[in-house]
């Protein structure tokens, strides 16, 4: 039977479905409760559909439940944001009418038309550090508007006394001076200890929850806490609302994401750009934290937000740009994590990190920002997890190609050093993504067993590292790159035949 799309509308109570096939065409409907009768009625009435697809709108909202018991029972679950199936919605007949059935038609039809949709993963842990960081955000609203209490209640008792920043220990000191003799006096000073006493409560629960996400961040393998503002609140935060960081095609599409990235609001000749208030507020937020944690120290974040005000930019701007500063690094640094753990997966030995970055702080040069406005960016075409579970990260060589003692490929030195070619080429200068993409196919072909095939994935992620220095910088870069390959490659008990695969040394340019 062909594959069918089942379009899902979730509610709190209810949930409402349409299985459309794909020319659109509709096979069945039906509303549902999402209590486990419902659910079990809802299964039972796709049962007939094997290869089934189930897109359900807004996975991280309203839908997040039932996208997550689908997922439990091994179902495949494809998230539709809802600015895409109101777009269907509008353009369907119907007169842009606002009912469960339309939005499930509109949600399918999505689903059929609309390639590369994120596709959801049960992922256990992750969703437990979201409630944890969930939780930690509510106990923070609640402790803030606790603190406004005590802070109204003493001003009333003692006027003038109440500081704006004051602790607990000193909210109990303060209270202790004041005892009042009317009614309504003692009525405030009762319910400020009351207030005083809820937010010991509090935030005795805030640092639990924060040990715990600490341990929980530390416990993924996640590096993200290495960066200079980013602490166990920050890094969960980003994890849980991230997921899957392959999704984001570049930094640009993960900066339009969170809101860092500005939006091209040009006319004519005036070239400007504006802030965006879209994306995720949550993820801008905690970003907008690190960017504040970093001021506030001798880093290299103020460093580059000081250099900004030098260079005419007033505050406010120069706080975007190291917000996006801060996106780049966290982007980079997800997927330094996800590749290395992706590496690890596959047992691909010597590499590691693939695709790590040198400079793991978030200041530096100015961003090439992008301009894009979609605040829910497209996932990228394959993901790092997918590619290498389907075996592309382990090439083997001919079957017929000789073997040496540790059973790996012997290369021939036919093929000419084409890795100092390729270094030689990108020390030249910029190259486009089209002329990397030969260079990495050609590096694959000739680069065959594992040791190899590891270190032209770390040769790879240096040169994604490299788009960001001057050409000064770049060729120097790369001259060292070419000495360490023949300095691993003498030195490897592999075999004489890697040397010579390599060719000779270039002779340094002061010999006479």
């Amino acid at each position: 039977m062909a594959r069918v799309v089942i379009g899902v509308d979730p509610h709190k109570l209810s949930a409402t479905i349409e299985v459309v096939d794909e020319h659109e065409t509709v096979l069945a409907t039906g509303r549902f409760g999402t209590d486990k009768t419902g659910y079990a009625a809802m299964r039972r009435h796709v049962a007939s559909y094997p290869e089934r697809v189930w897109a359900v709108e807004g996975s991280n909202g309203a839908g997040r439940p039932l996208a997550q018991r689908l997922l439990a029972d091994g179902e495949h679950v494809v998230d539709v944001p809802a600015k895409l199936s109101a777009r269907a919605r509008a353009l369907d007949s119907g007169h842009n009418r606002k009912t469960d059935p339309h939005d499930a038609h509109a949600v399918a039809v999505v689903a059929v038309r609309t390639r590369n949709l994120r596709v959801l993963a049960h992922d256990p842990q992750l969703e437990a550090l979201r409630l944890l960081v969930d939780r930690r955000a509510e106990l923070s609203r609640a402790r803030i508007q606790c603190v406004n209490r005590v802070h109204r209640l003493l001003s009333e008792l003692v006027p003038g006394q109440s500081k704006r920043k004051m602790s607990t220990t000193q909210a109990k000191a303060i209270l202790a001076t004041v005892k009042p003799r009317d009614i309504a006096g003692k009525t405030r000073r009762r319910l400020a200890a009351e207030e005083i006493a809820e937010l010991v409560v509090i935030e005795k629960k805030a640092k639990a929850v924060t040990k715990e996400l600490k341990a929980m961040v530390r416990a993924s393998g996640s590096t993200l806490m290495e960066l200079p503002g980013v602490g166990p609140v920050v890094a969960a935060r980003v994890l849980a609302d991230t997921g899957d960081v392959a999704r984001f095609a570049d930094r640009n599409r993960y900066a339009s994401w969170t809101g860092t990235a500005p939006i091209e609001a040009s006319s004519g000749e005036i070239v400007r750009h504006r802030l965006s208030r879209a994306g995720n507020r949550r993820m801008n937020h905690m970003i907008h934290m690190a960017a504040a944690s970093q001021l506030r120290h001798d880093t290299e974040g103020r460093a580059y937000y000081r250099r900004k005000l030098a260079a005419g930019k007033t505050k406010a701007e120069a706080m975007r740009c190291l917000k996006r500063r801060i996106s780049d690094a966290l982007y980079r640094q997800l997927r330094a994590d996800a590749q290395s753990r992706a590496v690890v997966d596959v047992d691909a030995g010597p590499g590691g990190h693939c695709g790590a970055s040198l400079i793991s702080s978030a200041a530096g040069s100015h961003p090439h920002t992008g301009t894009s406005d979609q605040p829910l960016p497209g996932p990228a075409p394959t993901t790092v997890r997918r590619a290498l579970r389907q075996g592309r990260a382990r090439p083997q060589g001919p079957s017929n190609q000789p073997l040496d003692i540790r059973g790996l490929p012997v290369c021939s030195s036919s093929g000419g050093p084409v890795v100092v070619r390729l270094c030689r080429q990108r020390s030249s200068g910029p190259r486009s993504k089209l002329q990397c993409a030969k260079d990495s196919d050609e590096m694959r072909q000739v680069v065959p067993g594992l040791f190899w095939q590891s270190l032209a994935l770390v040769l790879n992620a240096l040169f994604d590292v490299v788009t960001d220095l001057t050409d000064r910088e770049r060729v120097g870069f790369f001259g060292h790159v070419e000495r360490l390959l023949h300095r691993v490659t003498v030195s490897s008990p592999i075999g004489p035949a890697r040397t010579a695969w390599l060719g000779p040394r270039r002779p340094a340019k002061n010999a006479g």
